[in-house]
Order: structure tokens, then C-alpha cells, then sequence
């Protein structure tokens, strides 16, 4: 008996997660089909998707010539259409939030890459998704890693283990004041986009996926623990209550954790996925996990713990801080000290509301870039 096609809407299909989620779809034509796209700043590749994918309904906030049987539409109105049975979310920022909200509302199936939408409103989402019974595929290596070694255990879980590369700087930090946009985005081991890459070199991006493993697996931050792990080939962790423990590995490749929550409960055969040679790889290392050389990592933590809308300004205030990196007018380390400013002016509410988070995101960027303009 064949398997039913399962028909897509992605968001974010222009960046690095959307394209490698293409390229699952190249592999698998009779697996997978597109009814949605939208897609970011680079219109050109938006438009070569469309013209292969053929998709019903495309987003894009700039102008496009659309076919005319392809129908320009808003995220909600795509993530809503009938025959939509999966939301892939790899937009990143906010931009995911209403969207993925509007899915789960719609009963659909979401795999999710977009980290700030459970760090912003992880109560707000995971009570709508049980809601509505709506599964929540991590597509993240390290949430991918943990969800595989969950399938099929009951028992409690004691830890949960995320292992982090530690970015291009863990062993110089004597460099970090000097580091320059270029050096900041070579990344040792993985392939990403301009922004995730940033934070993974502040090891922000593992303060981020902490507080979303913790809504995920409805796990408290005291038991999620953090080790550095160079080579990215064990990409999470679980230790149950036994003392047994189990992890997941691969090569670091993102299409592996892609292709499981398209897949998902199957898993499918790929033979243009990287497969591990023990005989070439020698060794798998770990190292303690030093904080004070990483304030964002610390920064994002305690957010996480006094929750309410402290993440949502946490995100807002880094998605800033980062973007005047990249435009090169703050330094390396003045990243984490716009976010700490920026969350130590906050006044937090408890139990936010939508429109609670949203208001703090607009505070947060506001105030995270006039501390620039102050200072400049």
C-alpha cells in the first residue's frame, strides 16, 4: 500500500533551514508536496521555489510577478488552507508567532525550527496545541536528538543533556574583543544562517534552546543541563530515572532532524544523507561548560526562569544586538551588554498575554536601539 503524499507549507522557505527542507522534498517527490511558500529578503530564490515546487499560495512583504494560478497570500491565510497537513516554521523572530498560533488553531500538524516562538510564548502555544491535540516536531538537531530518545520510553526523565559545539571561540578568549563579523560566522561545524550563527558563537542560540526544550518536554530548567561537545555528532542526551542514558547521534547535518519531523513516525532511507565512520571520527569529547566566558548563555537562562515577558525581551533585545554586530557598529562583547541592559529596564509581567509579548518585543527593540544611539 503506498504511503499518502503529505502536502506542506513552509515558512521561511528562503533561508537555510527552508532550503534544506526543499531538498528533503527534491529527495522525496512522492512523499511530499508544497501548497505554500513564504519566503524573506531574497525574492530571486523565492521565485526559482516557486516556479519548481509550484505552490498554490506565496508569501512575500516584497512585490513579486506571480504566475497566475500561484495566489499571494498572507502566512495565516497559507498555514490555514485545507489542504495544508504540515506547517514547517523556519522563519525566525517573531514573524513565526501569529502564524504558528493560527496552525495549531487550525489543527495542523507544525514542525518547528523557529526558536523564539516557544521562548516568547511557550505557555501560550503548548496550552493550544494540547488543546487542539496538534503534535510539535522539533526540527532543531538537539530537541530532534531528544524527542528520538523519548520515542517509546515512559519512564521519568532525571536530565535532560545538551551538547553545543561551543562555537569558533570557545578555547580563545583572548580573541573576543577583537572578533570581526567574519570571524564570528565560521562556525566549526555547522552550516546555518547570518543570525543563528551569531548566536551560536555567544552561545546564546543554547540559552534559547534550553528554554524550548523546557516547554517542549515540559521539563524544568534546573534539569537541563549544558556540556560542550566539539565535534556535533551526539546532539542531545536523556538520562532517565534508572541512571540508564540514551543519545542520538548523527552527522551535523540539519537535513537529519528535517527529515525526521517531515517523515514522521516513519523514517525514511536517504542516500545523499552524511552516514558516521567511527574509524574516521577517533574520538567524542566533552568538556565543562565555563559561563562566565559567555554572558549571553547566562543572560538567556535567567530569563528563562523568571519567565513572563522576560523572554520575549530577551529574544527582542538579541535579535538587535545582533543585527548591529553584523552591521558592525558594536562589537563582539557589547552584544551581551545591550540584552543584559535591556532585560535589567524591563518590568516583567506575569502569565503575558499575546498582546502582553507583543508589547514587550516593541519596548525591547525600542530600548535595545536607542541604548546604540545613546552611546553613539
Amino acid at each position: 500500500m503506498s504511503n499518502p503524499i503529505k502536502k506542506l507549507a513552509i515558512l521561511g522557505s528562503t533561508g537555510s533551514i527552508g532550503q534544506q527542507v526543499l531538498d528533503i522534498v527534491r529527495d522525496f517527490p512522492d512523499r511530499f508536496t508544497i501548497i505554500g511558500l513564504a519566503g524573506g529578503k531574497n525574492t530571486s530564490l523565492l521565485i526559482e521555489q516557486i516556479s519548481q515546487f509550484k505552490p498554490e499560495l506565496v508569501y512575500s512583504y516584497h512585490k513579486l510577478n506571480l504566475p497566475d494560478n500561484v495566489k499571494l497570500s498572507s502566512m495565516e491565510e497559507i498555514v490555514t488552507h485545507p489542504e495544508v497537513d504540515m506547517v514547517v516554521v523556519a522563519t525566525s523572530g517573531k514573524v513565526g508567532l501569529a502564524p504558528t498560533l493560527a496552525a495549531i488553531q487550525s489543527g495542523k500538524k507544525i514542525a518547528l525550527a523557529n526558536k523564539e516562538v516557544l521562548v516568547m510564548a511557550g505557555e501560550i502555544i503548548m496550552t493550544e496545541a494540547k488543546l487542539r491535540k496538534v503534535q510539535i516536531l522539533p526540527v532543531d538537531s538537539e530537541h530532534s536528538a531528544i524527542y528520538q530518545c523519548l520515542r517509546g520510553e515512559a519512564g521519568e526523565i532525571t536530565r535532560l543533556i545538551l551538547t553545543a559545539s561551543g562555537g569558533p571561540f570557545y578555547h580563545q578568549p583572548e580573541i573576543l574583543a577583537k572578533v570581526t563579523v567574519d570571524d564570528a560566522l565560521q562556525h566549526p561545524t555547522w552550516k546555518m544562517g547570518k543570525k543563528v550563527t551569531i548566536d551560536s558563537a555567544t552561545l546564546m542560540n543554547k540559552g534559547l534552546e534550553a528554554i524550548e526544550a523546557s516547554w517542549l518536554f515540559s521539563i524544568p530548567l534546573n534539569k537541563i543541563e549544558i556540556v560542550i561537545h566539539p565535534q556535533s555528532v551526539i546532539h542531545s542526551l536523556v538520562e532517565f530515572v534508572d541512571g540508564s542514558i540514551k543519545a542520538q547521534l548523527s552527522m551535523p547535518d540539519m537535513r537529519f532532524a528535517i527529515q525526521y519531523a517531515l517523515a514522521y513516525p516513519e523514517r525514511l532511507a536517504n542516500k545523499k544523507l552524511p552516514r558516521l565512520n567511527f574509524a574516521q571520527l577517533n574520538s567524542l569529547t566533552f568538556e565543562t561548560l565555563n559561563y562566565s566566558m559567555f554572558p549571553c548563555l547566562q543572560l538567556a537562562l535567567d530569563a528563562g526562569k523568571q519567565g513572563g515577558t522576560y523572554p520575549a525581551v530577551l529574544c527582542a533585545a538579541d535579535e538587535i544586538a545582533v543585527q548591529l554586530f553584523l552591521e558592525q557598529r558594536i562589537d563582539f562583547p557589547q552584544i551581551a551588554e545591550i540584552i543584559y541592559k535591556t532585560i535589567s529596564a524591563h518590568h516583567g509581567i506575569g502569565n503575558p498575554t499575546m498582546d502582553d509579548i507583543l508589547a514587550a518585543d516593541k519596548w525591547a527593540r525600542d530600548t535595545a536601539s536607542n541604548l546604540v544611539k545613546v552611546n553613539s
